[in-house]
């Protein structure tokens, strides 16, 4: 006689709903991406408007000076 040695098995499935998780991922970077891409514009007009204020008070002094005396009402 033979032996036989009966086992089971257990399979189990389980459904994973990437879809949705990979779609809000994607809409987070594309959010983030543009508050970045904001940021960088905001930043590049305040060196632009520091750098025009510089050069009508003819350099920091003057544009120090110039802040002092709007600050005083003079």
């Amino acid at each position: 006689m033979t032996d036989t040695i009966l086992t089971k098995q257990k399979s189990q499935t389980a459904v994973l709903d990437q879809s949705t998780s990979a779609v809000s991922t994607e809409i987070d970077k594309i959010i983030i991406g543009c508050i970045i891409a904001f940021t960088g514009v905001v930043g590049l007009w305040s060196v632009a408007c520091l750098a025009s204020a510089l050069f009508q008070a003819g350099g920091p002094l003057g544009l120090v000076g110039g802040y002092f005396k709007a600050l005083a009402g003079m």
